[in-house]
């Protein structure tokens, strides 16, 4: 079972790239789960039709520590299975204990016991302290995809998550996999994020297209895959999907210093 946890800056794409990445998968006949990692609870509205799924955190407020598995855990597209860990009341605690709390519950439930042949953790932003690195730093998750794009911010987010990776490394054998491009259509995006991923010593794994396919399958709450199979889109998740399933690139990854960093974005044309 290969563990994977997804982390980029918030609003990159990071749910909708896991789902529809996820559906390439279930595709191909993997069996998947989806640990959802966001207070918001939306890392498994479109592989689940939209349904609104009880955390992790509401079922145990509600129901008391005496649970089972099929309280927390749904069935949706391609059998991929679905878990919110959810968070605190607003104001009140810390988000990322219900990240802990979630992957301790699924352990002590069985949920890992199945023939799964993915987990993916789906992260909060591009925090990688406390709770929210807990896949991270429990050696939970033995490799990380980046989600970023050719802006600026969405780089420097990749370089500090890098830095997280880095720091646990050698503690939980947690490994970069790449970089995975969710384009905003920057000029010359592909070549500026592939020029940053080999200062990183990684790679970029794939290249996504924006495309307004991606919007009109989030408004029915299904994924491209699911919604319109032949669109040219669905055919990319499906080759990020391939991708992934045959990565053998997995490594502890260099980040670069803000000089470096800059220096590259003004090379592109990013900071003129």
């Amino acid at each position: 079972m290969r563990q994977v946890a997804i982390y980029g800056k918030g609003g990159i794409g990071k749910s909708t790239t896991t789902q529809n990445l996820t559906a390439g998968l279930a595709e191909m006949g993997k069996k998947v789960m989806i640990v959802g990692c966001d207070p918001k609870a939306d890392s498994t509205r479109l592989v689940l039709g939209g349904l609104a799924q009880k955390t992790v955190l509401d079922t145990l407020r509600e129901e008391g520590e005496d649970i089972d598995l099929d309280f927390i855990l749904k069935e949706g597209y391609g059998g991929i299975k679905g878990v919110e860990s959810g968070g605190p009341e607003p104001g009140v605690g810390c988000a990322g204990r219900g990240i802990i709390t979630s992957i301790n519950l699924l352990e002590q439930l069985g949920a890992y016991e199945s023939d799964l042949d993915y987990v993916f953790y789906d992260v909060l932003g591009d925090v990688v302290c406390g709770g929210f690195a807990m896949p991270i730093r429990e050696g939970k998750a033995q490799e990380i995809y980046i989600v970023c794009s050719g802006e600026m911010m969405a780089l420097y987010a990749a370089n500090n998550i890098s830095k997280g990776i880095m720091k646990y490394a050698s503690t939980g054998g947690v490994r970069l996999g790449g970089l995975i491009c969710n384009s905003r259509k920057v000029d010359g995006e592909a070549e500026l994020v592939q020029a940053v991923a080999k200062e990183l010593g990684t790679q970029m794994i794939h290249f996504v297209p924006r495309d307004n396919a991606v919007q009109k399958a989030e408004i029915n709450k299904k994924t491209v895959i699911d919604f319109s199979p032949q669109e040219p889109q669905a055919d990319e998740y499906r080759e990020l999907a391939r991708k992934v399933d045959g990565n053998d690139m997995f490594v502890i990854p260099k980040p670069l210093s803000i000089d470096k960093l800059e220096s590259i974005l003004m090379e592109h044309g990013i900071l003129d």
